[in-house]
């Protein structure tokens, strides 16, 4: 079975133009099949903020209204995706900048209404795999930015850690799939101030209990959340790792 690697990158790291450089340099090193996830939600902020638009954020996640969807739209899918598969170009990468929408990559729906109204926001219901599969056998290398669709019209602002899961997933029945979460920092953290406290392997159940303790919290629970559910699902390895430590075997091996 072919060997896939996919690769979540976020942060500064794709906003940031030295950085996203020498991160794509890297990726371009990956062997075999790959495919490229990114966000991007720190220019899309500050995008809002200077067109006076409001930014609502709960507990890390943006509240995405009809203006802040267009925004997301024009920052995701545009400037942030073509600047990185221009880059890739630069590597000999045949690179393909796509959203959710675009050959109906990924469907989703509009996340329901309980407590709040999230707004645009999708949940992934089905990424599809058999149009990856072609891409990728024709030597393409998808790059995805974090927006899918319902299928009634409507673009979806999605968490890009979320899509990573969902893709590793589709794809694991075709190939040996990699995930990889690229942060700014070492890996999961003991001590989130403490560089050097690298959990260097985790089980859910060390996971539930470090949560429960506090040593885990935030942005990171959804990752790991994602990360344990697309290994349930035959993902065969998910690393959490610094951007610059892609080649060097270090960060956090979920179990």
């Amino acid at each position: 079975m072919n060997h896939l690697t996919i690769v979540k990158v976020g942060g500064k790291m794709v906003e940031d133009e030295s950085s996203l450089k020498t991160f794509l340099k890297d990726f371009s090193l990956i062997a075999g099949h790959k495919i490229l996830i990114h966000g991007g939600g720190n220019a899309a902020t500050q995008l809002a903020e200077r067109l006076g638009v409001p930014n609502q954020m709960i507990d890390g996640r943006r509240i995405t209204d009809e203006e802040t969807l267009k925004i997301v739209t024009m920052v995701y899918a545009g400037l942030i995706n073509k600047n990185i598969v221009a880059q890739l170009q630069t590597f000999s990468i045949d690179a393909i900048g796509l959203t959710g929408a675009d050959m109906n990559l990924i469907l989703a729906v509009k996340r329901p209404i309980h407590t709040i109204d999230y707004g645009y926001v999708g949940d992934v219901r089905e990424v599809n795999a058999p149009v990856l599969k072609e891409l990728l056998h024709q030597n393409y290398v998808p790059v995805l930015a974090p927006l899918t669709h319902d299928g009634a019209g409507h673009l979806l602002n999605t968490n890009a850690d979320t899509i990573a899961g969902q893709t590793a997933q589709a794809l694991a029945y075709n190939f040996n799939v990699r995930l990889m979460y690229c942060i700014d920092k070492k890996g999961v953290l003991m001590d989130e101030k403490d560089e050097n406290s690298v959990i260097p392997s985790l089980t859910k159940e060390e996971f539930l209990q470090y949560k429960e303790q506090g040593f885990i919290r935030g942005g990171m629970i959804p990752k790991l959340e994602n990360a344990f559910d697309a290994i349930a699902s035959g993902v065969k390895e998910i690393i959490i790792t610094r951007a610059s430590d892609m080649h060097s075997g270090g960060g956090t091996f979920i179990c």
